[in-house]
Parts: C-alpha cells; structure tokens; sequence
C-alpha cells in the first residue's frame, strides 16, 4: 500500500478494527480498541490494531490525537473539520468548531504565501467532573 492508494483494502481485520472503534463514541487507544477486539473473541493482533488504526488516521476516517504523555488515542472521526477539547485527567474529549481559528489559519498561511494548508488543533484542560472543587 502507498500513500497514493485511494482507500485501504479492506480486509476482515480491519474491518474488525473499525467495527471495535466505531462501538465506543470516545477516543481510545491501540492497547484499548485490541482489549475490545479480545473480548469480543475477534482475533486480531495488537501490531495488526496499531498499523490499521494509523492506516485509517492517514486516510481521514479516524481522528487520531496525541496525549500529553504522548500516546496516540483513536476515534472514528465525523465528517466535518472540527477541534477538540480534551481532558488531561480522564481524557473526555468534546468536539468544538472554532471559525476565529479558521480564519486566523488562513490568514496566517496567505501572510507567509501557504497555500494548501491544513491544521490540527487539540485543547487541553481538566473536564468538569475532573476539576477537584466539583468532585464530593
């Protein structure tokens, strides 16, 4: 497979793999999407996860972000450009839509002549329900 193929082929594993990834609506990782793939007797293994879910991230059809500890969690990704807020405690994460930051981005690229530019933007905090004065 090269980066020029339109979409990957699709096997059972990885077919698997999505299954088990589009089964949860949050963001998990490789290790977590095989554990799913487990118990569900699906025998799939964990570097077969990992390739599949950087394949499929490399394609577009999952969202793919970086923990502040480094690790990459996975979620099938909706159909639109969107940005996340993302809990450091509990990693929840919340889909948010930023058109300042649209603009910003391409103004930026058009200042430095970009063109056929892309961006990533992930937010980190601590959720609501990680924040220690809301927890009793």
């Amino acid at each position: 497979m090269t980066s020029t193929d339109p979409s990957p082929r699709p096997t059972k594993q990885r077919l698997a793999v999505l299954d088990a990834l589009g089964s949860v609506d949050d963001f998990r990782s490789a290790q977590e999407v095989h554990e799913i793939l487990a118990s569900s007797g699906s025998p799939v293994g964990l570097a077969t996860v990992y390739r599949t879910l950087q394949l499929y991230a490399d394609q577009g059809d999952v969202d793919v972000l970086r923990r502040e500890d480094g690790e990459a969690i996975y979620r099938r990704c909706s159909q639109t450009h969107h940005h996340h807020l993302v809990c450091r405690s509990c990693g929840a994460t919340v889909e948010v839509e930023g058109p300042t930051v649209e603009r910003w981005t391409s103004a930026m690229a058009a200042e430095h002549g970009f063109t056929a530019v892309s961006h990533t933007l992930e937010i980190f905090g601590t959720c609501a329900a990680c924040t220690p004065s809301r927890r009793r």
